[in-house]
């Protein structure tokens, strides 16, 4: 048998990997396999797979295959296909403005409070707008916390004040004048057509109406946040997924303290 399967070499699966020419990766380096999923607003035939075939080779996905098909209502179609994606990114010349915090203990967050403002942080959490979700806000807030790390209820120098979901940007900013707040935490889902962009900025310019926007530390977060899209809106910064409330304390009081002695 000098032929068949036994006579592929294992170096023809190797491929180097090329930080400027990074594509995904399904069995072998540079193999492109990616699996997409998505819904027409046609009705289940063989007419809708080749659509969405054809739909998936514009997005550049080389030799589609429908893996799964379901009408889900009357001209609704749901199909999940795999493929390998042509394209390929410069991982190299990605910029990311990410914050930099070397976490520091609740212990030493309360020390570096005491010694630096002489006076307890008064930290004012909320979901904002018609968002009705709270586990981001309360995970950073509530004295529990969230994996084992405590929220700013339970830091000796800090008075957390959580106003949980759906507080109007308007109510926002009169609690925190009412609070003489000196940090703002705010938590934000991705909504419909950026619902979420518009809030987070409306309460920006509230704040500037105010003159308090210098006056306080303004942070988002959220699953899908980012530091960049935070300071685009005009906030001081923005944390994503696997953020503690320790991290977020100690990028606070820094800045705040900065910004008090410049």
């Amino acid at each position: 048998m000098g032929g068949g399967l036994n006579s592929t070499k294992k170096e023809d699966f190797d491929k180097s990997l090329d930080l400027t020419e990074v594509k995904p990766y399904g069995d072998t380096m540079n193999d492109g396999k990616t699996q997409v999923s998505f819904t027409l607003p046609i009705n289940d035939s063989e007419k809708a797979i080749i659509a969405a075939q054809e739909l998936a080779k514009k997005m550049g996905i080389k030799d589609p295959t429908i893996v799964y098909h379901i009408q889900l209502d009357i001209g609704f179609t749901f199909f999940i296909l795999y493929g390998s994606l042509i394209h390929t990114i410069d991982f190299t010349k990605i910029k990311v403005e990410s914050i930099e915090v070397e976490a520091l203990s609740i212990k030493k967050i309360n020390a570096y409070i005491k010694e630096s403002f002489k006076r307890k942080i008064v930290v004012l959490g909320a979901t904002t707008g018609t968002d009705a979700h709270t586990v981001g806000i309360d995970a950073i807030m509530n004295m529990k916390g969230f994996a084992g790390h405590y929220g700013l209820e339970s830091y000796e120098m800090i008075e957390a004040y959580n106003l949980g979901s759906q507080v109007t940007n308007e109510e926002f900013v009169k609690k925190a004048i009412q609070l003489k707040a000196d940090i703002l935490l705010v938590s934000q889902t991705v909504t419909q057509k950026g619902i979420h962009v518009k809030n987070l900025t409306n309460l920006v310019e509230l704040l500037e109406a105010e003159g308090i926007r210098d006056k306080i530390i303004l942070i988002c977060g959220g699953a899908r946040i980012s530091n960049e899209l935070a300071k685009e809106l005009g906030y001081d910064a923005g944390f994503g997924p696997n953020t503690y409330a320790n991290i977020v304390a100690t990028y606070a009081i820094k800045e705040l303290f900065g910004r008090m002695n410049r």
